[in-house]
């Protein structure tokens, strides 16, 4: 269906609808004017203008209203399941053959034709609104007469527990999902919301370059996605109200659908859980997944960059985790080989302390706690006397 042509259509029939009323309107009111002698028979045109351009382009407005209306409500029908359109089908007609039947006795009855016009209108509204509201309440009722088609039963059917893992665009750009999927530690279905994708879409048209470049690294990660594993998109978005957040909107489909979420958002993560809906937060997995390393233990670091205090290096290992070397600032730019003097716990992940193998340095080694536990040294200013 060409919506252009519709559209062109319905407007110019309502404007030459709204023509023809201000032109009726026009010559009533003048005719009172001349009536009253307050005009001239040959003033008759100008009022005819004035009628009727305005009468153009209130149509035109209200055409291209009305039709937005339509198509909004069309959208909302397409969306609909078998047996609901069939309610509101039967709901309709009727409506529609109760009010032919009344509009009978209504023209019978009132003389006047304009107002029995509007009685049968009004009347054809209300009882068309109830017996469609009926229809529609008795769909369950329909199922038994008319049984809906196995493909939407099974549409509508609710997952189990375990069958649905619910993205949210933060893990989408991440990417790392992608890699957990495809190793198969994600079970069931992963399902990406409408309103995910829509803001996904959003941050990729964004202004900003970084924004942009990160809405766009998701949706590539997704047509990937796509391609290798078992994706489901938007099916199920009606189940939760569309005027919400998108965090709201996900804890409530996750509830909905007893699905979990997948998420690195600290926040989303936690607002989950109060409500209890279980999450798998792919920082905890990571962090999980994390070597464990034990005191005393031997390792080959590259030795990357000075250190906070006097005579430390940095390294890291493969995963990220930074390591403390006592004594590193000498070698910065070599690979040399340590030992594990301590671990330390942070919010912000795991460090390793340690030193250059066959050499001590467990004399430095609270020092070196305490600076990274509490900050940067600030150095003391003296006083002369």
């Amino acid at each position: 269906m060409n919506n252009k042509i519709w559209r062109l259509v319905f407007t110019a029939l309502l404007v030459g609808l709204a023509v023809g009323v201000g032109l009726y309107a026009s010559n009533i009111v003048f005719d009172f004017l001349l009536e009253k002698k307050l005009l001239s028979e040959g003033q008759r045109w100008v009022y005819w203008l004035v009628f009727g351009l305005s009468s153009i382009v209130f149509g035109f407005a209200l055409g291209r209203f009305v039709f937005r209306k339509i198509e909004s409500l069309g959208d909302q029908v397409r969306k609909m399941s078998a047996r609901d359109k069939i309610a509101i089908g039967a709901g309709l007609s009727i409506g529609i053959f109760i009010s032919a039947a009344i509009s009978v006795v209504i023209f019978s009855a009132v003389k006047n034709p304009l107002v029995a016009v509007a009685i049968v209108l009004l009347a054809g509204v209300i009882i068309s609104y109830l017996t469609t509201a009926a229809a529609f309440s008795m769909k369950e009722e329909l199922h038994f007469y008319m049984p809906q088609p196995a493909k939407e039963e099974e549409d509508d059917a609710i997952p189990t527990a375990a069958a649905f893992k619910i993205l949210d665009t933060n893990v989408i750009i991440d990417g790392r999902v992608a890699d957990i999927a495809r190793a198969g530690f994600v079970e069931g279905t992963m399902y990406i919301p409408g309103f995910v994708l829509d803001e996904l879409q959003h941050i990729a048209d964004s202004a900003d370059g970084l924004k942009r470049a990160r809405g766009r690294r998701g949706l590539d990660i997704l047509n990937q996605m796509q391609k290798e594993l078992t994706l489901v998109v938007r099916t199920y978005d009606r189940l939760v109200p569309e005027k919400e957040e998108v965090d709201s909107r996900l804890v409530k489909l996750a509830k909905v659908l007893n699905g979990s979420l997948i998420t690195n958002d600290f926040n989303l993560n936690k607002v989950a859980e109060l409500q209890g809906v279980p999450v798998m937060n792919i920082n905890e997995l990571a962090n999980a997944l994390k070597p464990v390393v034990l005191p005393g233990e031997e390792m080959r670091v590259a030795v990357v960059r000075e250190g906070r205090e006097q005579n430390q290096g940095i390294g890291y290992l493969d995963d990220g985790t930074m390591i403390v070397i006592e004594g590193g600032r000498r070698v910065v730019g070599e690979t040399v080989e340590v030992v594990v003097s301590s671990l330390l716990q942070t919010t912000a992940g795991k460090m390793i302390f340690a030193h250059i193998k066959d050499e001590d340095a467990s004399s430095d080694f609270d020092r070196n706690v305490r600076s990274y536990t509490r900050g940067p040294r600030t150095p003391t200013r003296t006083h002369r006397s």
